[in-house]
């Protein structure tokens, strides 16, 4: 391994260091209440390492929706080329993926719901703004894809399919955060999957072009 392979991994490990550590402060204290400061000590670094691979807390933040948005293109990807399934199973089969999604890392995808409705994405670097766009318009593009061959082949409404891919994705976060406020309120009131399982179900018979009696 050469000199500059070694400082590659070293500056990608340091920086995934980072990142847990700010998982965790934001955990225990929420976005608005954790401080870089915070995260440093958590990381065992100086603030100081920190500003080198974050300009503020708010870029921060939103590096943790990456690999949640990765994470989700990756499995719609895999439900388009599952040939043998028919439109209809690969929708359910995308429902299926978000759950797995949210389960994958609840935290986080609740941040990035919070992230895509707030004045944090000002604060961002550029670069980081397009990976986030890229990676974002590449899922709602693979979700179409499943709606656009549905419409084909005669079994789904002959609507937009990003139209339908973006209802999709607004069904799924508007109940993840509001099944998640509602939880914050009464740890006990736990009806995630049960609400979401409902609200695709409403869905999928205003988007099939035979509906089920």
């Amino acid at each position: 391994m050469g000199i500059q392979e070694r400082k590659e991994r070293e500056k990608e490990r340091r920086r995934q260091q980072i990142i847990v550590a700010a998982k965790r402060v934001f955990s225990e204290k929420g976005f608005n209440k954790a401080t870089m400061e915070d995260i440093a000590k958590e990381a065992e670094l100086s603030p100081g390492t920190l500003y080198l691979y974050f300009k503020n807390k708010e870029e921060l933040y939103a590096s943790l929706s990456l690999r949640i948005l990765q994470y989700l293109h990756i499995r719609v990807s895999h439900v388009i080329n599952q040939t043998e399934l028919d439109p209809i199973a690969k929708l359910d089969a995308l429902k299926e993926v978000m759950f797995d999604v949210y389960n994958f890392d609840p935290l986080i995808i609740i941040n990035m719901f919070h992230l895509q409705s707030s004045e944090t994405l000002k604060n961002l670097s550029d670069e980081l703004i397009e990976e986030i766009k890229t990676l974002s318009r590449n899922s709602i593009g693979a979700i179409a894809k499943i709606f656009q061959e549905g419409i084909d082949r005669g079994v789904f409404i002959d609507r937009h399919p990003i139209a339908l891919s973006d209802i999709t994705w607004s069904i799924f976060s508007g109940v993840v955060l509001w099944e998640n406020s509602k939880k914050i309120i009464n740890e006990n009131k736990d009806y995630l999957k049960e609400t979401l399982k409902l609200a695709f179900e409403i869905f999928d018979r205003g988007v099939l072009v035979n509906k089920p009696n």
